[in-house]
C-alpha cells in the first residue's frame, strides 16, 4: 500500500469526516472507496464508448424487430 499526502479545503475534510463516522468507517476507507468508485465510473464509460462504436444499426433494428407488440402495464403508458 502506498501513501498519499493530499491537501483538501477544510469544508471538505469536514464533510468526509462526518460522513466517514456516520458510515462508521475511517476517513482513509472513505476516500479509498470514494476513489475506487470513480475510477469504476470512468473504465465503465470508457468500455461503453468502445462497445458504441462496434455497433451497428441494422443489428440494433433486428433486436428491436423481435420485441413483441403489447399494451404497456399499468403505470408504464408514459
Amino acid at each position: 500500500m502506498s501513501a498519499l499526502s493530499l491537501r483538501l479545503p477544510e469544508s471538505i475534510h469536514r464533510h468526509i469526516k462526518e460522513v466517514a463516522k456516520t458510515e462508521g468507517v475511517s476517513i482513509n476507507q472513505f476516500i479509498s472507496s470514494a476513489v475506487s468508485e470513480k475510477i469504476s465510473a470512468l473504465m465503465t464509460e470508457d468500455y461503453l464508448k468502445s462497445r458504441a462504436k462496434r455497433a451497428k444499426k441494422d443489428d440494433f433494428g433486428k433486436i428491436l424487430a423481435k420485441i413483441p407488440n403489447r399494451k404497456p402495464l399499468p403505470g408504464d403508458e408514459l
